[in-house]
């Protein structure tokens, strides 16, 4: 299919690639398409994203056109982008340790919270904040460019206590451009504890449900020094099982994953 075009396989890769393989990482993308996009990886773009262990490179033009098509879909937006302004909503600042995998590396960011875009989703995020639920909490899933990934309590008797209380969805009013905060979903209405913070624009993930709630407004190049190197979450890649984090808390990633970044203090103000 590309045979004669190289130029344009590479560019249609590393177009599409990012896309269609990271939004996989969430949800609703057909399993067809993300192994496309593997090939597609695995092919021409290695380097870009962590192995998932498929070495078979080639790719069909049936496969080529699932990603060309998905990808279309999910760029397509009709949301506005964030800004700094707005009434009302709260500053939540993160205290942060372990900055680049070291301990006694620390700094700080704050987000201002966007009722206005998402009330609901801002109001569990100031809930969470303000009962303390994110002190000792890890990011464990970092990916350089796409997202930062925390939420899980480092204790599984509160962690337990907030899995059965879905929230309704907000309607994605802004796109997941960088610095926006937004809660992670497994589908329509499930929505609990676990946001990401988007490293990069992002805004396939708008016509996936995605809706931001608030932007980091000070200490984005601390967000950034995140500790990453432990790369996708199991089965996908090394880094921390989510499914282990839920059962057992913190006492898992501390004796696996010990150089992962944490919120020492966050404080709503």
């Amino acid at each position: 299919f590309f045979s004669s075009h190289k130029d344009f396989k590479m560019k249609l890769i590393a177009l599409l690639t990012i896309q269609a393989f990271a939004a996989s990482a969430f949800t609703g993308v057909p399993s067809s398409v993300s192994r496309s996009a593997l090939k597609l990886h695995n092919s021409a773009a290695s380097g870009l994203f962590a192995t998932t262990g498929e070495t078979d490179g080639s790719i069909s033009r049936r496969e080529a056109l699932q990603v060309a098509s998905a990808a279309a879909v999910l760029a397509t937006s009709t949301v506005v982008n964030a800004d700094d302004e707005g009434a009302g909503g709260k500053l939540v600042e993160f205290t942060v340790n372990n900055l680049d995998g070291e301990e006694g590396k620390t700094g700080t960011f704050v987000v201002k919270t966007r009722p206005d875009w998402a009330p609901i989703g801002e109001e569990r995020f100031v809930a969470l904040a303000e009962s303390s639920f994110f002190d000792g909490c890890r990011a464990f899933r970092v990916l350089p460019g796409f997202i930062v990934q925390f939420g899980i309590n480092g204790d599984p008797a509160v962690q337990s206590k907030w899995r059965s209380s879905s929230l309704k969805d907000d309607p994605v009013k802004v796109s997941n451009s960088r610095g926006t905060v937004v809660f992670a979903t497994a589908g329509p209405g499930t929505r609990t504890t676990q946001l990401f913070v988007n490293l990069g624009n992002n805004s396939f993930l708008d016509k996936q449900g995605f809706s931001p709630l608030g932007e980091v407004v000070e200490g984005m190049d601390v967000v950034e020094r995140f500790y990453s190197g432990y790369g996708e979450g199991a089965p996908s890649g090394r880094g921390p099982n989510q499914g282990l984090i839920q059962k057992q808390g913190n006492s898992y990633l501390e004796a696996s994953y010990p150089k992962l970044s944490y919120f020492s203090k966050v404080v709503a103000k």
